[in-house]
């Protein structure tokens, strides 16, 4: 036999298997994965999580999962949400999220999500979205969710992404869309600023008009000068001109002047169109105001109605949970105190039937002896147990004959009637004592027969 050859053999087959083992247990792990190494991994510690890079998995005493770390959209309809003011709107919004590769969320995901599906991983996140959300809301005021979503969207994240960090995952991105509410407060608003932005509108183009005007105004009166200027200048040049540039001179102070006029009652104008303009504004703006008053104090109107009946649902709920609880505590105490009588009952009926056993059981005892001192023989036990009774048998009638009180007994008796029968008188007599049942016939009723030293009862 070729021990070397044998032993290369072997080397090699060593070899050959510590390739296989090392290649089916050295595990990598993808870019969009997460590796949950379990098993004994080291003292204190449940899991290792890797992403990226491999490691070898001790056969045996160590195994392996992934987790993936492709994002997951949700769709978050959160609808009658209570704002702030107790008003309740929907906030409709998409949440993107996905585990974290943070190493201590990454931690938490191990314990947590660890085989579970998408589906419930999508619950899960849902769940703690829905109730965080429900939270930013009530904090806020419906201006500042409406005005300020940028402040909307900061609050909602301090609130998710802790929650979502215990669970192992991160908030990627939230876009909160359309928010309504079922009282319109919120369209209420859009109203009021577009009648203030109109309003304003209206204002900025009479202030144009009015400065137009003037500007106009101001213009022509400084031509007009100028010309007249530039003509009177060319008059003075002229000597023989001199009576011709006065009546000139004239006509343009007199042309300048209705120039003025008309431009202060163009002017007039002006400002009587923008008084009525700025009236007409001030209405429109006031009516715009006590509309928004009117639909503010019927929103009012509608929360103190729905505050009210909650109020009146809530004083219900309690009285019917007191009568329930009542009603609950009554029976329970029926249920004890029939429990107690029929516990009293029972020991009563057992105590009771323990002492007639103990009863029975002693004279079962007595009669065993007895009979056993009979030498075995029954008869003679009962015999003996009638005449021990005799003494209270014949006190029995005894007291039976001297119970009857009679006071006076008249007879009719004619000595016998001739007959040979004796007298009527003795026979009564008679009568009455055979009327008692003698002792021998006392004891074969109950079946023994007295012993003859107790005497005989004959029909004489």
């Amino acid at each position: 036999m070729d021990w070397g050859a044998i032993a290369i053999l072997g080397f090699v087959l060593l070899i050959i298997g510590f390739v296989w083992i090392f290649s089916t247990r050295y595990k990598k792990c993808p870019s969009d994965q997460i590796m949950v190494v379990y098993g004994k991994v080291g003292k204190g510690r449940a899991s290792l999580c890797l992403h990226g890079g491999a490691k070898f998995i001790i056969p045996l005493i160590q195994a392996h999962e992934f987790i993936s770390l492709r994002p997951i959209a949700l769709n978050i309809n959160l609808k009658n949400a209570l704002s702030n003011q107790n008003i309740r709107i929907n906030v409709p919004s998409t949440f993107t999220i996905g585990v974290s590769t943070d190493p201590a969320i990454m931690s938490n995901a191990a314990e947590r999500l660890l085989g579970l599906q998408r589906p419930e991983i999508e619950e899960l996140a849902s769940e703690i979205i829905f109730g965080q959300l429900r939270l930013s809301v009530a904090s806020m005021t419906i201006e500042d969710i409406n005005g300020d979503r940028e402040g909307f969207l900061e609050l909602i994240q301090t609130n998710v992404i802790p929650e979502l960090n215990k669970v192992g995952m991160y908030l990627i991105n939230v876009n909160i869309t359309d928010i309504t509410d079922e009282a319109d407060y919120i369209s209420s608003l859009g109203k009021k600023e577009s009648s203030k932005a109109v309003n304003q509108a209206m204002i900025d183009v009479a202030d144009a008009e009015r400065d137009g005007a003037v500007g106009k105004a101001k213009a022509d009166k400084v031509r007009e000068i100028q010309v007249a200027e530039n003509q009177a200048e060319s008059a003075k040049g002229k000597k023989k001109a001199d009576a011709e540039k006065r009546i000139y001179v004239e006509a343009q102070e007199a042309d300048a002047v209705q120039g003025e006029n008309i431009s202060r009652a163009n002017i007039a104008q002006y400002n009587a169109d923008l008084a009525v303009k700025e009236a007409e504004s001030m209405r429109m703006a006031e009516v715009a105001r006590r509309n928004a008053a009117a639909e503010v104090e019927k929103a009012q109107y509608t929360l103190e109605g729905e505050r009210l009946r909650a109020e009146e649902i809530a004083r219900e709920e309690v009285a019917k949970l007191q009568m329930e609880i009542a009603a609950e505590a009554e029976a329970e105490r029926l249920r004890r105190t029939a429990q107690g009588a029929a516990d009293a009952t029972l020991a009563k009926y057992h105590a009771e039937a323990e002492g007639v056993k103990a009863v029975l059981e002693a004279k079962a005892a007595g009669y065993s002896s007895l009979v056993k001192s009979a030498g075995g023989d029954a008869k003679a036990a009962a015999t003996l147990l009638m005449v021990e009774k005799i003494e209270e048998i014949v006190g029995k009638q005894v007291e039976a004959i001297s119970n009857l009180k009679i006071d006076k007994i008249t007879v009719w008796d004619s000595a016998g009637g001739g007959n040979g029968e004796g007298s009527s008188t003795a026979n009564f007599v008679s009568s009455l004592i055979h009327s008692l049942p003698p002792v021998h016939d006392v004891a074969k009723m109950a079946g023994v027969d007295l012993p003859d030293y107790l005497g005989k009862v004959t029909e004489d």
